[in-house]
């Protein structure tokens, strides 16, 4: 069972121009991108803001549409599927978003909340429902009585777990995590990420986990995408690219990271200029402009994205 993106892109249209409803331009959000996630797996994507990474997890869960390429699940195209394969996609690929103060109903109880993925139309029964809920909050480490009570009656950690039991609750095979713990004090986050590294292993969930915080990214991910200007630049098993990056713009990146022994030393690369506009990127490799290893052809050609080494893939006229 995997979940893939085939040449995703996602555009924007800028209003403006002549005429109602006329475009003035695109912003190329998500531009080319080719991914996928099998079952059991954690796939992480890292990258600056504005990188495209959030817009291609809402591609994912079906909250944008694609102006390009295919997203396929089990091997067929979304846009091929019936409702009734919708439905399933829509229960195996659930959500963790940023914030548990803005992703919870404050006017909801948590019972409600937790049940909220599961479709009324199914034949699930209140007596189910509940004790469906009940499970979830037991393996995120809630009491079932929690199930009464409101989101102001949580901390920011506890939250966030209600938000994890909601995703569970529907049985996925998928999570996207959107920034699942840069919302949440420094003392809680660890306890987060065990928790999900747990239900992985218990549960067998495959996750994509959209992350600007390098250390969350590493300790939870088996592979690692890095995204630049709306494009993948580098992708491999998640300890051999933060080993030995090879995209200039990954070795300026994860040089900000942690090193994998406190008394090892990495030397860290700054980087002038900053991202792209995406409604006007730069012509040939996007990096290019602030790459200091650029060459003549990267300012014209668009480099190929290729397998350099055994599981590793990156696009760079240095490969």
């Amino acid at each position: 069972m995997s979940l893939q993106g085939v040449g995703l892109r996602k555009y924007f249209p800028v209003a403006g121009g002549f005429g109602v409803g006329g475009v003035r331009a695109w912003i190329k959000a998500v531009d080319g991108v080719s991914m996928h996630v099998a079952e059991g797996e954690a796939l992480g994507i890292v990258g600056e803001s504005g990188s495209g990474k959030t817009t291609l997890a809402r591609l994912l869960l079906l909250l944008e549409r694609p102006s390009g390429g295919s997203l396929l699940y089990e091997d067929k195209p979304v846009d091929a599927f019936d409702r009734q394969d919708l439905r399933r996609y829509r229960r195996s690929v659930q959500a963790v978003f940023q914030d548990p103060y803005s992703s919870l109903n404050p006017r909801m109880r948590v019972e409600d909340i937790v049940a909220e993925p599961l479709p009324p139309d199914e034949g699930v029964s209140r007596t189910v429902a509940r004790e469906r809920v009940g499970d979830a909050l037991e393996l995120v480490g809630l009491r079932r009585a929690s199930a009464a009570l409101y989101p102001h009656e949580f901390s920011g950690g506890q939250r966030q777990r209600v938000a994890i039991a909601r995703a569970l609750v529907t049985y996925p095979k998928f999570i996207v995590l959107d920034e699942p713990v840069s919302a949440l004090d420094v003392s809680i986050r660890a306890q987060i990420l065990n928790l999900l590294k747990g239900l992985q292993e218990r549960l067998g969930l495959a996750y994509v986990m959209i992350s600007h915080d390098l250390a969350a990214a590493r300790y939870l991910a088996t592979r690692l995408a890095v995204m630049y200007a709306g494009k993948l630049v580098e992708t491999g098993a998640c300890d051999a690219v933060y080993r030995e990056p090879l995209h200039p713009y990954a070795q300026a990146l994860l040089s900000a990271a942690l090193p994998l022994h406190p008394s090892a030393r990495r030397r860290r690369i700054v980087l002038s200029g900053e991202v792209p506009n995406p409604m006007n990127p730069p012509a040939g490799c996007r990096f290019h402009p602030r790459c200091p290893q650029a060459l003549a052809q990267c300012r014209t050609i668009e480099p190929e994205w290729r397998e350099v080494r055994p599981g590793r893939f990156t696009a760079c006229h240095l490969y």
